[in-house]
Parts: structure tokens; C-alpha cells; sequence
């Protein structure tokens, strides 16, 4: 079934993609960009906003608020094939399953979003990760080949929308397939095979922008790299300086030859001392940055300047405390949204315990502060 907007698109005189251009390069616009990163699976069970509607999910809810639209072009950078997922335990509340990063996790029957309880990794051992790469990490596989002519049709270059190219994630998969303790000791236990981990991810990256780049014309590079928490990185700095930066280098090399200037990460947690990094090679942007696991945008806006962009950072909390502590927090993030390179919207997918009539007039509050005057 179609999707029927539950509001007008706030009102423009610019297109989609000229004002995500424009507003991440700090030159005029008519508006800011209107958008959101989504919303908790419960969202969609528990909101009469969604259930009453039929929305099911991010995508549909996107247009059911008639945000602006942005678009990412993904390619096959990680497992091919991934693991195969299947219950291999269950009890009365819960199933313990392996999922496709080779996980073996226990997750709760009721399906209820929470972090599972992970309980092993299928890669441990250099000697698993050898076995593993052959059989998932082939650069030849299939997969890999991107039907540039078909995307070249799905996203024209005389598109309203922002397009992105996806560049993965050179620790956060990693991350995903080792568990967090299972990279903290590879980092000392196993340097060599965390690096080849890295490398590996990286060439497939790689391969995967010498087939799209300069055949499709995109607006910016996204990527996602899971490897923060609130006290900072998970990685030790010494390995993310002398390992990870050099292959974002090589990848922020192939962008800037193509003219793409802007680069955002999806990096929750705390993430000051991983910026310095990011910026040297490139990443410039970050997404959808956390506010109580680090600090208020306007901090690194002022210590980092028209070098930073930010996307998100509005307050999820403020969110679930009603509409006084919704307009105080966007009045508090006006200034950056009027000096430019900064959108903003919920600091991660938005919780179910921020009532929808708050939502809503969370929405109508930043179309009357920050849409067209």
C-alpha cells in the first residue's frame, strides 16, 4: 500500500540536493534540510501514530512525514556469503541463534530491541580468520559486481535528492564478526590478523569505488564505524593512528578524486579522540552523533570550526521529556544550524518512550524554527 503523508514537505525554493549541498558547505539556503534517522522497531508496534497509519518501518515512516530525501548507494564490502543464520538452543524466553557475522548470541523470543547476550565468535584464531577469508572474502565473488548501468538509471544525474556512496566500515564490521572483548584482545593478542582484517576491508572497498566512481555522479560518502562507547574508543588510539587512518587515507584519495568533499561516519559514543584522525584522512562529518556520550555540537563546532560537520546530535532525552526540554535543547542548537554545516535531527533512532504528540511537535517546532521564514 502507497503511503500517505501525514504532512505538507516543509516549503523550499531550492531542490532536495541543492540544500544538502549548499547547507554542508556552509553557503546559503532557503531552509535546512528536514530529516530523521529513524525510529526503535517498538516504535512501529507501540505508536498509534504508526500502527493506526500502517507505517512498518524507517523507510515508510520517511515518507509518511514527508522529510526531505537523501539516498546511499551500497555495495557487496563485507561477507560473501555471510554465516547462515540458525537456532542452535532455545529456551522458554529465549533462542541462542548464530547470526551472520558467525555470532553466537542469545536473543530474547519476544523479538524486543535490546543488546543480545553474546556468548562466542566463530573467528577467534588467525587459523579461523584464514579459513574464514577464503570462504567470505573473496574480491572475485559475484556479489562484487555492481551493475553500474542499473544504478546509473536509479539515481539520474538530474536528480532532485542528495546521493551517497557507501564506504563501510574498516573496524566497526570487524567489531560485529569478533565481539567487543574479541577485538580488544586481538588488538594485543593477534595485531597481524586485525591488521589483514583491516586491509581486507579496505581493498574492498576499494574495489567497490573503481566500479562507480565517475560513472555516477554523487553528492557525498557515508560510512559506519560502531567502535565507541561513552568512554571513549574501543580500539587502542596507537592501532587506529598507525593501522586504520592509512587505509581511510586511501579511500578519501579515490573520493577526492572524484570531486566528493564530504564524508560522514556513523560513529556512536564518544568520539572526540578519533576525530583528529578522521579529519586527517578526510572523514569530515559525523552521524548521528550522541550527544550524552559526548558533548553539545556547538563544542566541537567551536574547537574544530568549518573543518567539522555534523548530522543529528539533537538530545533523544530532551525528546522523551515533553515540549518545554524539546524547545530549550533546538533553541540551544539554533546558533549552529545558522552558521551552517550542521543538520539537525534525533541522536540515534528515536526511543518509544517519546510520545508521539511530543514528536509531533517536535517536528512542527523545528519546521517553524529552521524551515523556510
Amino acid at each position: 500500500m502507497p503511503v500517505t503523508p501525514c504532512r505538507p514537505k516543509w516549503r523550499g525554493t531550492m531542490t532536495d540536493r541543492e540544500r544538502f549541498n549548499r547547507q554542508m558547505h556552509y553557503q546559503s539556503i532557503d531552509r535546512c534540510f528536514n530529516m530523521e534517522f529513524g525510529y526503535w522497531d517498538e516504535n512501529f508496534r507501540e505508536w498509534d501514530l504508526f500502527t493506526a497509519n500502517g507505517i512498518r518501518n524507517n523507510a515508510e515512516a520517511d515518507l509518511f512525514f514527508n522529510f526531505d530525501r537523501i539516498a546511499n548507494a551500497v555495495g557487496s564490502i563485507w561477507m560473501a556469503p555471510a554465516f547462515e543464520t540458525r537456532v542452535i538452543e532455545e529456551t522458554a524466553t529465549t533462542r541462542v541463534i548464530v547470526d551472520p557475522n558467525g555470532l553466537h548470541k542469545e536473543v530474547p523470543k519476544d523479538g524486543h530491541d535490546t543488546i543480545p547476550h553474546y556468548l562466542r565468535a566463530s573467528i577467534v584464531t588467525p587459523e579461523d580468520w584464514r579459513r574464514e577469508k577464503a570462504l567470505r572474502f573473496d574480491r572475485a565473488h559475484p556479489s562484487r559486481r555492481v551493475d553500474v548501468a542499473a544504478l546509473q538509471r536509479a539515481h539520474p544525474p538530474d536528480r532532485t535528492y542528495p546521493l551517497g556512496v557507501y564506504c563501510g566500515s574498516l573496524m566497526g564490521r570487524i567489531r560485529d564478526m569478533l565481539t567487543f572483548e574479541g577485538i580488544a584482545y586481538a588488538i594485543f593478542d593477534c595485531p597481524d590478523m586485525l591488521e589483514d582484517m583491516v586491509e581486507t576491508a579496505c581493498v574492498l572497498v576499494e574495489d567497490y569505488l573503481d566500479q562507480v566512481l565517475g560513472k555516477v555522479d554523487f553528492d557525498y560518502a557515508s560510512g559506519w564505524e560502531d567502535i565507541c562507547f561513552k568512554n571513549g574508543p574501543i580500539v587502542t588510539l596507537d592501532f587506529f593512528h598507525q593501522v586504520v587512518v592509512p587505509r581511510y587515507k586511501r579511500i578519501g584519495r579515490k573520493l577526492h578524486a572524484h570531486g566528493i568533499d564530504l564524508w560522514y561516519t556513523d560513529c556512536d559514543g564518544d568520539v572526540r579522540p578519533l576525530l583528529p584522525g578522521f579529519l586527517e584522512a578526510g572523514i569530515n562529518c559525523l552521524f548521528p552523533y550522541e550527544v550524552n556520550s559526548c558533548a553539545h555540537v556547538s563544542e566541537l563546532f567551536s574547537e574544530y570550526g568549518r573543518d567539522l560537520r555534523i548530522m543529528g546530535g539533537v538530545d533523544k532525552m530532551a525528546l522523551g521529556q515533553g515540549p518545554k526540554a524539546i524547545r530549550a535543547y533546538l533553541e540551544s542548537l539554533a546558533p549552529s544550524v545558522e552558521r551552517g554545516g550542521y543538520i539537525p535531527f534525533c541522536d540515534h533512532r528515536c526511543p518509544p518512550n517519546v510520545r508521539p504528540a511530543d514528536y509531533l511537535y517536535y517536528l512542527d517546532l523545528k519546521e517553524s524554527m529552521f524551515g523556510l521564514r
